[in-house]
């Protein structure tokens, strides 16, 4: 047997084997070692399974029951009660399967049943699977500490992470939700952020005609971009977009996220040129200092937008000195910077499509500061459940502060909102 063997659970055959070793009178380590399992596990699988097949007349099973003086009236203080102990049936192998004594014993004794065992097992295996391992209150007590946080904008993920005394998964979370098991206390799936979609369906194809390459682009394409990372496998990126809602009236948002920190920054504008993109770098460049963002930013990782197009000035600082080498993503192929594409969807519960981002209070950098501080502040799972604002303090401290100083502070975690109401 493989040592891999001794993880997985005992099938029909291996329980025959153990069948077959209590009647012969084997250990519980010879069992094991000839079925490539722990003796505790055999010892259990025995216990677990083992079949009272004869129940010992007596009151107690006394020792000298046989030779008693007090008229077998047996009771634990009977000057000659002596506990009855079988080393077979008590110590190893664990059950009277093919005890000579069989026959003749007034004890209690157990047999093991392979083919019993295991249909005892799939019996087990199903009824664990199956129901709600929850009472009414149970459920009433989780359901105070899910639904709030529900109503804040926060996953499954986050309430899980944030909240381990719960004692469950993030999936049987939703699996919980999904079958309204919440419903005593009104949570519903409805509450959920975000449902798994189905899959669209596919749209007509259309042809676009092939950009010509402008000049800025020379040297700064994606391929150029993979070339430079493998040159430079150090190199910290910093991934940058835009998020807006109304092209001519905006506000326009530019966003910024630090790869390998899970951090994201922003600035907010009231419009959106190449001018204004480059005037948003520099505030971040001038909020960090420019060896900090020197030293987490090498890479600048855009898209091919024409808000972007001034690369010598996002590349370049009016001192004349290089802040970073500037790349763009491939024609329609937003995945290309997709951990910055996954940062915007938190974003969007905040502020949503298809609304006017004044009305709901995005009005300047302290909102938009005010939304960062949440999103950041969420648990993530690529930081092994740690929010980017946690990672980022304990790693590197002195960035922390800077950022801090920028307007973007920790937020206790079921104090977290991502919902539009935040801004208001």
């Amino acid at each position: 047997m493989s040592a891999s063997n001794k993880n997985k659970a005992l099938t029909l055959d291996e329980r025959k084997v153990i069948e077959t070793g209590i009647r012969n009178g084997s250990t519980k380590t010879a069992i094991a070692d000839t079925i490539g399992k722990d003796k505790s596990t055999v010892g259990k699988e025995i216990r677990r399974h083992r079949i009272l097949k004869h129940k010992c007349p007596m009151p107690l099973e006394c020792s000298n029951y046989s030779r008693c003086k007090f008229h077998r009236h047996c009771q634990v203080s009977c000057p000659s009660y002596l506990k009855f102990s079988c080393t077979r049936r008590d110590r190893s192998p664990g059950a009277c399967n093919g005890c000579g004594s069989y026959a003749k014993c007034r004890f209690n004794k157990y047999y093991y049943d392979a083919h019993t065992a295991h249909d005892e097992y799939r019996k087990d295996l199903v009824d664990s699977r199956e129901g709600v391992n929850l009472t009414v209150s149970q459920a009433k007590e989780m359901a105070a500490v899910i639904g709030p946080l529900l109503k804040k904008g926060h996953s499954p993920y986050q309430i899980i992470q944030d909240n381990p005394d719960l004692g469950i998964s993030e999936k049987t979370l939703y699996n919980y939700i999904s079958q309204q098991v919440f419903s005593v206390a009104g949570i519903y799936d409805i509450d959920l952020r975000r449902k798994v979609s189905r899959k669209p369906s596919k749209k007509l194809a259309k042809t676009y005609k092939k950009r010509e390459n402008r000049a800025f682009l020379k040297g700064r394409e994606y391929k150029d971009f993979l070339a430079y990372r493998e040159e430079h496998p150090q190199a910290h990126i910093l991934q940058m977009d835009t998020v807006y809602n109304n092209v001519s009236e905006g506000p326009f948002i530019q966003t910024f996220k630090f790869i390998g920190l899970g951090l994201m920054a922003a600035v907010f504008h009231e419009s959106k040129t190449a001018a204004d993109m480059v005037r948003g770098l520099n505030i971040l460049d001038e909020a960090l200092g420019s060896e900090l963002f020197n030293e987490h930013a090498h890479i600048l990782l855009t898209d091919r937008g024409t808000e972007f197009s001034d690369a010598d000035g996002l590349e370049i600082r009016d001192d004349s000195t290089r802040r970073c080498r500037v790349f763009y993503c491939d024609p329609m192929q937003s995945g290309q910077k997709g951990s910055l594409e996954n940062n915007h969807e938190l974003l969007r519960y905040i502020c949503p499509k298809e609304t006017d981002l004044r009305d709901i209070g995005l009005t300047g950098q302290n909102k938009l500061n005010l939304a960062l501080s949440h999103i950041n502040s969420a648990s993530v799972e690529s930081l092994a459940g740690k929010s980017p604002v946690e990672y980022t303090k304990f790693m590197y401290p002195e960035l922390w502060e800077k950022l801090r100083a920028f307007g973007i502070c920790e937020i206790p975690r079921n104090d977290i909102i991502l919902k539009p109401y935040l801004l208001k």
